[in-house]
């Protein structure tokens, strides 16, 4: 591996996975070759003997190479509920999830690690999201939906990150509110706002065009008056 991100969110269903997958292109559409992750995930389906998470699945399909499921996602539960209720018979452990960290390494270029929930969201009765980043010591990719109550998840969840200790590479805006007013007002106030680049504005899609999204991403660090149209 050359290099890693660790993706977080600053909510649950803020679009992590479609930014993963659209990192993913990116990375491949600059001839390096790609592996992710989404070490615990809650809300599973039953597949081959084992329970498997959708989005887990899809990084696992966009993969550069064949990858084993078990490296991708070591903690697959079944109920969609905060990890640290629904692995209480088998709560994450941190030096699992490393072991299999170090395996993927091998395998790419690139490794992106895509978190659950928002970066303070439970992983176990004694860890979250934010002690995982940590103990991986990976960049951090925020994504943000552009959603009413951006401005406020987006700030305190970068202000997070910074106290952490870890560097926040970029962030990434995503417009998963069809009907939101003032998309555009919103992003350059936040690319104001935070001192991380803007890595890239994904418009509005009922079904993911990861290419189209990928070609976004191009531009870091764009500057607000810079940001242009979303649609």
């Amino acid at each position: 591996m050359n290099t890693g991100y660790f993706i977080t969110g600053t909510d649950t269903n803020v679009g992590k996975t479609w930014a993963t997958v659209a990192l993913m292109h990116y990375f491949k559409q600059q001839g390096q070759s790609v592996a992710a992750m989404k070490p615990v995930a809650a809300g599973c389906i039953m597949q081959d003997g084992h329970w498997q998470n959708e989005d887990a699945l899809l990084l696992q399909q966009h993969a550069s190479r064949p990858l084993p499921y078990g490296w991708v996602n070591p903690y697959a539960y079944e109920m969609p509920v905060s990890p640290h209720l629904a692995g209480k018979e088998n709560p994450a452990d941190l030096a699992k999830i490393l072991a299999c960290c170090h395996q993927l390494k091998t395998q790419a270029d690139v490794l992106l690690v895509e978190g659950a929930g928002g970066w303070y969201a439970p992983i176990n009765t004694h860890q979250d999201i934010s002690d995982l980043a940590k103990a991986l010591q990976l960049p951090v990719i925020l994504v943000v939906a552009i959603r009413l109550g951006c401005i406020n998840h987006a700030k305190l969840t970068h202000q997070a990150i910074a106290a952490s200790g870890l560097a926040c590479a970029g962030w990434i805006a995503v417009c998963n509110d069809a009907h939101m007013l003032m998309p555009e007002e919103n992003i350059a106030t936040l690319a104001a706002a935070l001192t991380a680049p803007l890595m890239g504005v994904f418009p509005y899609q009922n079904v993911a065009d990861f290419a189209s999204l990928a070609r976004r991403l191009q531009g870091v660090g764009i500057p607000p008056k810079s940001i242009g149209p979303i649609a």
